[in-house]
């Protein structure tokens, strides 16, 4: 199996160069990636072709205000490379996924991408593809970072990576802290008592300096939240959760909303395809049955639920066609009944994160206590 982590030591190096994309090429990028990547099975994907037809600009891309003032694109390119796909292919699919309308990326650098995404944006700011003022981009500290002292230099590691002077989101990726040098999975044995004050300290100060112009959190439960507001000066401006149909997190959005902190969706469609991930979504009969009325597909009808209850979404993909119609959820809408119906669906017993810690040993919270329950 591979792992996340095993990226880490070759993070930094390019399988493969992108050419610099001229203005007067550009227009015709999209066209020749659909060309080439939006017959699937011989068939033309009719999503993608509806999507390619109601393609909007950046300026009319939906985002949410978060309390540190500033706007997040609703919908984002997760950059998790589960697949252990080469630096070549997440390139490309960064310069498709900007020439479609995406402004907002998200990474880690337990994810081993930052420098394959700071490459890719390096090429599309030196080809006036896009503005640095109109792009989000996110990334996250490591666990075994947590300590007050490591947190500035782990962002100025990070935006080093990316060629950047400031992240628009920075994120604790885990309330778990653990010892220097772990990566994922981390071993029991390499799991310390958790710092959550120490580490947002750090997170502050990186906020007062501008190295990111706002921070937040990933992974935490309502639990850790309440731990961390009780003495943060600086309130966390997002959580990035997992959130999909079959795992709701019904009570942490409601003490989320209740607080003014912005729910975030990673793997917004359970991470088919990968080796963490579940087809649970796709094959539930509701979002099959929502799909066929809409004339949508089951990935549309997840990423248009998500965003209906207000959290941002992060869909995964470096295939063109499906980085299109994954941008297409905002100019249509679920209707009450929709949202009923698959507020209704019955979850899983586990997190894919919990099943996931658990195969392997990991220390974590099973469901008995989990902080997804009905409120």
């Amino acid at each position: 199996m591979v792992r996340w982590s095993e990226t880490l030591g070759r993070a930094c190096r390019l399988q493969g160069s992108m050419p610099e994309i001229s203005a007067s090429n550009r227009k015709s990028f999209v066209s020749q990636s659909v060309q080439l990547h939006s017959f699937e099975g011989g068939v033309c994907n009719p999503h993608t072709l509806a999507a390619l037809s109601n393609m909007r600009s950046s300026a009319e891309l939906p985002s949410f205000k978060l309390n540190s003032g500033t706007s997040m694109p609703a919908i984002g390119l997760g950059f998790a490379n589960a697949d252990n796909s080469p630096d070549s292919k997440a390139i490309a699919a960064v310069l498709h996924a900007i020439e479609v309308g995406y402004r907002h990326f998200d990474t880690a650098s337990i994810y081993g991408t930052e420098c394959a995404l700071g490459d890719a944006l390096s090429k599309a700011l030196s080809a006036g593809m896009v503005s640095r003022q109109d792009l989000f981009i996110t990334s996250k500290l490591w666990s075994d970072s947590h300590d007050p002292k490591d947190v500035i230099p782990a962002l100025q590691q990070t935006l080093t990576n990316l060629k950047l002077d400031y992240l628009d989101l920075y994120l604790i990726h885990s309330p778990m802290k653990l010892k220097k040098g772990a990566i994922y999975p981390p071993k029991a044995e390499e799991v310390l008592p958790s710092d959550i004050e120490g580490a947002w300290s750090g997170m502050e100060t990186c906020f007062e300096r501008g190295l990111a112009k706002a921070i937040g959190v990933s992974n935490f439960l309502v639990k850790d939240l309440a731990q961390l507001l009780a003495h943060a000066r600086v309130p966390p401006a997002v959580n990035q959760v997992e959130m999909h149909p079959v795992w709701q997190q019904k009570k942490l959005r409601k003490f989320c909303n209740g607080v003014g902190i912005h729910v975030s969706a990673w793997s917004p469609l359970g991470a088919p395809g990968t080796y963490y991930g579940i087809n649970d979504v796709f094959t539930n009969p509701v979002i099959k049955s929502i799909s066929s009325k809409h004339n949508k597909s089951p990935t549309q009808v997840a990423l248009r639920w998500s965003f209906q209850l207000g959290a941002s979404v992060l869909p995964k993909s470096f295939t063109f066609s499906r980085i299109i119609e994954n941008f297409n959820i905002s100019d249509w809408e679920l209707s009450p009944e929709d949202m009923t119906n698959i507020g209704n669906i019955k979850r899983r017993p586990l997190s894919i994160l919990e099943q996931y810690y658990i195969e392997h040993g990991t220390p974590f919270k099973t469901m008995d206590d989990s902080e997804d329950e009905d409120p």
